[in-house]
Order: structure tokens, then sequence, then C-alpha cells
């Protein structure tokens, strides 16, 4: 406990160093840097602002909650990390949550890693060590690794060696970013998982994506029926672009096959449709489960 004690006053009392106009630290080379930064300092959160890099947007009230109530009983067990911005300014660079925790549990001051950092440095600091260490969802994880690419202008393979992550998992994760934002944010929510984005991702028209993003929740589909899905789609539009190359006349009238892709569009299942030479013919709307019956019920009678 008189570890603590002294740990606790050692911080204090580089608190009061940082006070001293005297001793306004803005480089490494500055007079007692050496005392100051890389160690923990207990700093007023008054004098803290939130980094606008942060890649997390969504912060959980309740995982908020109870964080501020571990803090109430404990204390900070892991200290926040901020740059220097002025005298007696700073800014966070991680520990957003601890950072916000504390403040609802009404403490003045928070223990903190001090570092000297410019714009850059701080994105880059604040985005890789988001990655690595919160449970970012996985729309928040890809947008960082964008903001890497687009603002550091880290390659891939670059990124791969500063993150830790395969350069597969890297691209996998950059191409949710083609998804329709409604899915994206349906994914941010925690609607549907990482592998069913994967498997969306690979319909190429954001409608077809929209239709069975609804079928996903609404029949609750797994990602391996979320696959076979998107297979099935991506098939039915190989056979039938390979069928109307050899006789798209005369299988179909061209008032049918003008419109079926938007009937497959709007119902967002595989649809047969025959026609005779008189005129006559059928439509043949399948369907594998009871709910998947009451969302077609509910698009063709208008519900």
């Amino acid at each position: 406990m008189a570890k603590a004690t002294k740990k606790q006053a050692l911080g204090r009392g580089l608190s009061a160093l940082l006070k001293d106009p005297e001793n306004d630290i803005q480089s490494v080379s500055d007079k007692n840097a050496d005392k100051v930064i890389g160690n923990v300092v207990e700093l007023e959160i008054d004098s803290i602002e939130v980094n606008p890099f942060q890649p997390r947007s969504n912060f959980n009230d309740e995982a908020l909650q109870e964080l501020a109530s571990s803090i109430r009983e404990l204390g900070i067990i892991q200290p926040i990390t901020v740059r220097k911005l002025d005298f007696n300014k700073f800014q966070l660079v991680s520990g957003e949550r601890r950072y916000r925790a504390s403040k609802l549990v009404g403490l003045e001051t928070i223990p903190a890693y001090i570092r000297i950092a410019n714009d850059q440095e701080s994105l880059e600091m604040a985005l890789v060590e988001n990655i690595q260490r919160q449970d970012l969802d996985p729309i928040e994880i890809a947008l960082s690794y964008q903001r890497l690419i687009d603002e550091i202008q880290l390659t891939q393979e670059k990124m791969s060696d500063r993150v830790g992550k395969k350069r597969s998992t890297i691209t996998n994760y950059l191409r949710l970013l083609k998804l329709d934002p409604i899915i994206q944010t349906g994914m941010r929510d925690g609607f549907l998982s990482m592998g069913h984005g994967r498997a969306l991702v690979n319909i190429e028209k954001k409608k077809n994506q929209l239709g069975i993003y609804e079928r996903i929740l609404t029949e609750k589909l797994s990602v391996r029926e979320t696959e076979q899905l998107v297979k099935e789609l991506r098939d039915d539009k190989k056979g039938k672009s390979t069928s109307l190359a050899k006789n798209s006349s005369k299988e179909l009238p061209g008032y049918i096959s003008k419109h079926i892709d938007s009937i497959k569009n709007h119902l967002a299942v595989k649809v047969d449709v025959s026609s005779s030479a008189s005129g006559k013919g059928k439509i043949v709307i399948p369907f594998h489960s009871k709910e998947e019956f009451q969302r077609l019920k509910k698009i063709l009678s208008g519900e």
C-alpha cells in the first residue's frame, strides 16, 4: 500500500510541475521533459479534451455505467494516454471509456501517460491502439483502417506490421465499406455479424444487398444460410445471362424478360417465369420457411 501511495504522490508532484509556467514542456528536449514524458501524471480531468481522431463513435451506456462502478470501487487501474497541446492543456490519445466513466463518477483528476505528438502521430496512435485494444464493431475497425490508408498513407503491408494483423484480414474489413450504408449501420448496431457482411459484399447491386439484408433480419438467417442465398442469387444471374445470350427472344417475350430482374429485386428471391406462344404463362415464387412466406405475403399484399 505504501508503494501505491508513493507512486500517486509522485504523479501529483509531476502534476504540479506541469502547472508551473516556467516548465511549459513542448518537446522532448525541453527542461524536465524526461521527468514528465512517458510517466504517469495525475491530471485534472477539466484540462483534458476528447480526441477528434477517436475511431470509436458508439459507447454502450450500460457498459459505461459498469466501468464507472468499477472505478468508484477500485479506482483507475490502467492510466489513459494523452498528448500535450498547450500549457496545462491535454488531448486524449486513448482511454476515452475510462475518461468518460471517471467523469460519471465525479473524479477531479485521472492518472495519465503524457506524450508529445503532432496531429498525424496522434491520429495514428489513436487508430492503432484502438484497433488493437478496444472492442470496436467491424465497421469502426474498417473505417479506422481506411483512415490509416487515407490520412497516414500507410499501405496494407505496412498497416499489417503496425497493427499485427494479416493483410487478408485487413482486406476483409475494408471490403465491408462497399456495403450499403443501411447494412453498415445494421452491423454497427449488432443486427448482423461480420460473417453476414462478408457474404453480402459479394453482391454488387446495393438493391440486392438490401433485399437479402431484410431477409436476414426477418428470417434470422445464419451466416451459412446467407452465404447459400448469395450463391443462389449469383448462380441464378449467371444462368440467366447464359440463357439470354443463347436464345433470349425465343424463350420469353420482351415485355417479360425486361421486368424479371425488377421482380426478383423487389422480392429478394429467385423467381421462375414461363410463357407459352399464346401469351399465357406463370410466375413461380419459392419460399423456404414460414417466416419467408409471411415476408412475401406482406410485399405482395402491400401490407
